[in-house]
């Protein structure tokens, strides 16, 4: 762990874009959540160990919900519920927030995956075959402890937070019923960071420009002709037929992408045929394409689909192809919350906290959030070799350095407060 994570922040160690996330606000007073954070690190682990043991698959995360909403009552808030979905939200009303005041919303997911956990841990899963297995315990908890925090110095914030504990993330689309049902209309502005397995603990990385791709499905149906298997000619083999889809719709990542733009295509499952001596009439298949490109995202379907009928034209076959839009690319393109948000960490933590993450091919529903409001999203990092922490997302033996949590948690408190203050100062 660099020593340069925990030097607590001095008005001089900033420099460049990231000096205004650290101004000094009208009362003359620097706002540091770190040492509260500190104080919060032992409750916002045992929750964290709370929500591990109890985890729920996307659209059932229905006592999930109900905890977390005991907790907030707990803090004096009163939560909004949605009577056919789970998740909820509240809404931190600053004392210093005038007329125009802005609002800025946190946000953590809260679904567990259909793993059986084999992580050994004494707070491991009591729900078998169902795990945290992506860290989304640690995010409940970590913005638990951020809206803890808030609350204390509630009276100073100059604008208003508003929280949302989402369902459904690894659905890919579960950010999408609180967008339509109004959850974004006063909001400004939008946080979220995600604990990392491969990431080093104590990093943050908070970088500009795309840091996750777009997730889009696809579903082929290929339809052929059964014939006895001793007569292929009597019959139009849709088996074939997809055979040849599925080697053709590479060429849209290796003749009609450029390569300097990462796009993947895959198909991931596949079903057909009746009987081993029976020519196949239908075969049915299901994929991804991820990119982190918005103008190839937007030629990827006309492009397969192309290559789907044609293809199985040729084989005499008939191909469709049903595309669904999922979320778009997690770009974090906004100047000023970007440099708030490093500021925030560097403030706490020293710029030693910082490290360089590569973009990834994995998706976030968060996107939704982005393409409506300004937005910013991070890593957390949760890997520690030396404690055997090196298991992945969405592994059975996935665990993390509980050292980081209150880093989380302080994160999110402090980018709230920064940005209320810097908007306000405006």
């Amino acid at each position: 762990m660099p020593a340069g994570c925990f030097l607590y922040y001095n008005e001089c160690s900033l420099r460049g874009r990231r000096t205004g996330a650290a101004r000094i606000g009208k009362d003359g007073i620097f706002m540091n959540f770190r040492e509260m954070a500190e104080q919060n690190e032992q409750w916002i682990i045992e929750q964290r160990r709370f929500f591990h043991q109890y985890p729920e698959l996307s659209f059932e995360e229905h006592n999930t919900t109900k905890e977390i909403g005991k907790r907030l009552e707990e803090m004096g808030l009163k939560p909004h519920c949605y009577e056919d979905y789970p998740g909820l939200w509240v809404m931190i009303e600053g004392g210093k927030a005038e007329a125009g005041a802005k609002t800025v919303a946190l946000r953590a997911d809260i679904d567990a995956l259909p793993v059986e956990e084999h992580t050994g841990l004494e707070f491991c899963s009591r729900n078998p075959g169902v795990m945290h297995a992506c860290g989304h315990d640690c995010h409940i908890a970590m913005l638990l402890g951020g809206v803890k925090m808030l609350l204390e110095k509630r009276e100073e914030l100059r604008g208003n937070v508003k929280v949302i504990f989402q369902a459904a993330e690894e659905t890919c689309y579960g950010a999408k019923y609180y967008i339509e049902h109004g959850f974004l209309d006063d909001v400004d502005a939008i946080y979220g960071a995600h604990i990392w397995g491969d990431f080093d603990a104590p990093y943050m990385s908070f970088e500009a420009g795309p840091r996750m791709a777009s997730a889009d499905n696809f579903t082929i149906e290929v339809e052929g002709i059964s014939a006895h298997g001793s007569a292929p000619h009597q019959g139009v083999d849709a088996i074939l037929a997809a055979a040849h889809i599925i080697t053709e719709v590479q060429s849209i990542v290796s003749r009609m992408n450029d390569p300097l733009n990462p796009l993947v295509v895959t198909i991931g499952e596949i079903h057909g045929g009746q009987r081993f001596n029976i020519i196949a009439n239908k075969v049915v298949m299901e994929g991804t394409t991820r990119t982190h490109s918005a103008e190839m995202r937007g030629k990827t379907e006309g492009l397969l689909r192309n290559i789907v009928e044609h293809v199985a034209e040729s084989f005499g076959a008939k191909a469709t192809l049903k595309f669904d839009y999922y979320p778009g690319p997690v770009v974090n393109s906004h100047e000023d919350l970007n440099r708030i948000a490093e500021g925030a960490a560097v403030k706490m933590y020293g710029e030693g906290c910082l490290k360089h993450l590569e973009k990834m091919m994995g998706s976030e529903d968060f996107a939704m959030y982005m393409e409506k409001v300004p937005g910013v999203f991070g890593f957390i990092g949760s890997r520690n070799e030396k404690l055997g922490y090196t298991a992945k997302n969405h592994n059975d033996h996935y665990t993390v350095d509980e050292s980081v949590l209150k880093m989380g948690a302080a994160m999110y408190a402090q980018f709230a407060y920064d940005y209320l203050e810097e908007k306000a100062e405006g």
